[in-house]
């Protein structure tokens, strides 16, 4: 026996692939909810994460210093320095009791030194990108020109802000104020630790001045804060702007003798009814018991509405005639649908009902239809809360106007704004905060501070997941790969595996019903046949899409082919991977793509993309987009499933290459490329056969009518 060879076994075996396969399921997404769905939680107790360095003659007196900062609950006595002073002055503004109820619980708000470093722990970033104040940039020419810029960018520059956090869901009945029945309602749905965006965003949208206590800066003066949250997908972030939307509407219904009745004063944006549909499913969760009243917008639905202007608007031909331009992308599919169902609506729609309700969710061209019929243009004058939801799409080129003309309808003084998304450009801050100001200025009020919130890295995937490139050099490679992925090898080693349920994303719908056609019979009949694969995009039904979503959600149906109609807001809980058998069409596209996946904290995601060698100009922004989110997620080295020499061998994307995703889908020749098995050799020889029998019908079809002629030339006998 060679004793070294003994030795070099080691002490520990590896586990056979039962066991491995085994361990593995036990982590896939699809095995069940993760008690904590946070997605970071940094030790930020050294003195390199905030806590104030130490000099030589104090190294002795630090230990006491670590335990005061981590004691929340330590009296705040015996904490030096300004911030106590300023803590203690915010407290006696907000917290004092009257002398009759010494023994009331009240908020028991942190210092700005502990709210600094439970919002560091978890990756929350707030800025202040706008304090309502009107300030001009433009600076008058001048031989101290350079001065003045650096002085205007100086006094432009966006500040960072710590506001209160929320460490648990029971502080919303009790130091957040919210209605008893919404709590209840809320704890019933089995929330209890909050998610990253769900800590940062409650306390600031439900209270803006006690979460924002100790801010140095007189940052709220009207009361409001218009909010702007970039948060991973799947963060919870539908329940960050639902809880504040609903406790509003019955914070101000409070004092009202008439509660059954109901005005508009929410409004949902979403860019799909699948997503719109989610939404409304789970507001729904959260007013039972409440009274309030919660619709979507459906075909000849009436609201009520303020004075109609007489401004000439766009005929509904001349809206339509733009948004069905591209009809592969989520936001068009769904928009077209809307748009199709509102051309049948009946003439006479006077006499249809008048629909009441508090909280309206909808996509925005069914309202803005509404809105604008014939020369009128009507308002919505009791909207205190306009919500879009995936805000980079609403205020996309392809939706903007659409959205821009109900933000215009929202009259109210107090309007308030939230921008919700996993991605947000900086073209598109930049719309915001000029039409918040161009809304202001047109209503003659003071616009509202605008909040920015940055959880982890920004425009980066969910860090829980696994990212796969692989190169399949042409377009039969894809579908070789397809089929590997659904019957895997005995000997495949490529990281974690691929098992159903998941999703497969095409650039348009003719590919997504090509790539079905090919894959249906790949499942044995004995595991369900082709009923366990089924395709979903805007040309089916709006029935048939609701059934193929419920299948799916119920874990009938095991693969989905889908356009990016499903990219976006959808929220499938046991999702095991991602497939995005065409890249996509930019970073933002990927980033909510692969968010499908690990959704909730939930570990063991998979998601796959494939390129050909046409796609190589194009994979750079997918690959970096991977490299930051293995980055945030502390994958480096070895580890990292994209490596550097990837990223250096991979050309850049240039600008009219990413219009050319953006229109095309990356490869001019993709939607003229077929999605088959066959040879070259075999389609040419069923073209031919069909060319021939078409040509044979109308030779056919011509003889017939030359025989008709010729009797219809003879007279008969009296000629």
């Amino acid at each position: 026996m060679d004793i070294l060879r003994v030795l070099s076994l080691g002490t520990t075996r590896k586990p056979s692939r039962a066991g491995a396969s085994g361990s593995s399921a036990a982590t896939l997404p699809s095995a069940g909810s993760r008690p904590n769905a946070q997605f970071f939680h940094d030790d930020v107790g050294g003195a390199s994460h905030g806590i104030k360095r130490k000099r030589p003659d104090e190294v002795e007196d630090e230990p006491e210093d670590e335990l005061s900062d981590l004691d929340f609950f330590a009296p705040k006595d015996e904490v030096k320095g300004a911030s106590s002073k300023k803590a203690d002055k915010a407290k006696t503004n907000h917290t004092q009791k009257p002398k009759s109820k010494p023994n009331r619980p009240k908020a028991q708000l942190l210092d700005e030194d502990e709210c600094k470093q439970i919002l560091r722990s978890h990756r929350l970033k707030f800025t202040l990108l706008s304090d309502g104040a009107d300030r001009k940039a433009k600076v008058k020419k001048s031989k101290k020109k350079a001065k003045a810029v650096e002085e205007v960018k100086s006094t432009n520059k966006a500040k960072q802000l710590f506001p209160q956090p929320l460490r648990a869901f029971s502080e919303l009945r009790s130091q957040h104020n919210v209605s008893t029945r919404l709590a209840e309602n809320v704890e019933a749905q089995g929330y209890k630790e909050p998610t990253e965006v769900q800590m940062g965003s409650l306390p600031l949208m439900l209270d803006p001045a006690m979460a924002l206590a100790h801010s140095s800066e007189d940052t709220i003066s009207t009361g409001n804060v218009d909010f702007m949250a970039v948060a991973p997908t799947g963060s919870g972030k539908t329940i960050s702007f639902l809880i504040p939307a609903i406790n509003g509407v019955m914070k101000r219904r409070a004092g009202s003798k008439d509660r059954k009745h109901h005005s508009l004063e929410v409004i949902v944006l979403a860019p799909t009814r699948e997503l719109a549909n989610q939404i409304l499913n789970e507001a729904r969760k959260l007013t039972v018991g409440t009274g309030l009243k919660v619709v979507t917008m459906k075909k000849g639905m009436r609201l009520v509405t303020g004075e109609a202007q007489s401004t000439p608007s766009k005929s509904k031909e001349e809206r339509t005639s733009k948004d069905s331009d591209d009809g592969d992308s989520a936001s068009s599919e769904s928009e077209s649908e809307s748009t199709s169902d509102d051309n049948e609506e009946d003439g006479d729609e006077s006499a249809k009902p008048i629909t009441k309700a508090d909280i309206l969710i909808t996509t925005p061209m069914p309202l803005l239809n509404f809105l604008s019929k014939g020369k009128l243009s009507w308002s919505l004058p009791s909207v205190q809360s306009l919500i879009l939801d995936e805000a980079d799409v609403l205020l996309d080129q392809l939706f903007r106007e659409q959205t821009t003309g109900i933000w215009s309808a929202c009259t109210h003084s107090d309007l308030q704004l939230n921008f919700w998304s996993a991605t947000m450009g900086s073209n598109i801050e930049t719309i915001i905060t000029d039409q918040l100001k161009a809304h202001a200025t047109k209503r003659d009020i003071q616009p509202n501070p605008l909040i920015r919130l940055v959880v982890g890295l920004k425009d980066t995937a969910v860090p829980n997941i696994t990212h796969k490139l692989i190169y399949t050099a042409t377009e039969p490679g894809k579908l070789l790969a397809v089929r590997q992925l659904l019957h895997p090898a005995s000997g495949a080693d490529s990281g974690p595996p691929l098992r159903p349920p998941f999703l497969i994303f095409t650039q348009t719908i003719d590919r997504a019903t090509a790539l079905h056609d090919e894959l249906k019979y790949d499942i044995p009949m004995e595991a369900g046949g082709s009923s366990r694969i089924a395709v979903l995009h805007s040309s089916l039904a709006e029935s048939l899409r609701a059934d193929i979503m419920r299948r799916f959600r119920l874990g009938e149906v095991w693969v989905l082919i889908t356009t990016d109609v499903l990219a976006r807001g959808v929220d499938f809980a046991g999702v095991n991977g991602v497939v995005n058998y065409d890249v996509p069409s930019s970073a933002a596209v990927y980033v909510h793509r692969a968010g499908r996946t690990g959704r909730a904290g939930r570990e063991g995601g998979v998601a796959v993309t494939f390129y050909t060698k046409e796609d190589i100009p194009f994979v750079k922004s997918v690959a970096n987009v991977i490299a930051m989110s293995e980055k945030q997620a502390g994958k480096t080295g070895e580890a990292a499933d994209v490596q550097k020499w990837l990223l250096d061998a991979l050309p850049n994307v240039k600008k009219e290459d990413k219009k050319k995703m953006k229109t095309q889908g990356g490869v001019a020749g993709r939607k003229t490329a077929k999605i088959t098995s066959k040879s070259a050799w075999e389609r040419r020889k069923e073209n031919n056969k069909r060319d021939a029998i078409q040509m044979s019908k109308k030779r056919k079809a011509r003889e017939a009518d030359e025989g008709k002629g010729d009797e219809s030339d003879w007279g008969g006998l009296d000629d």
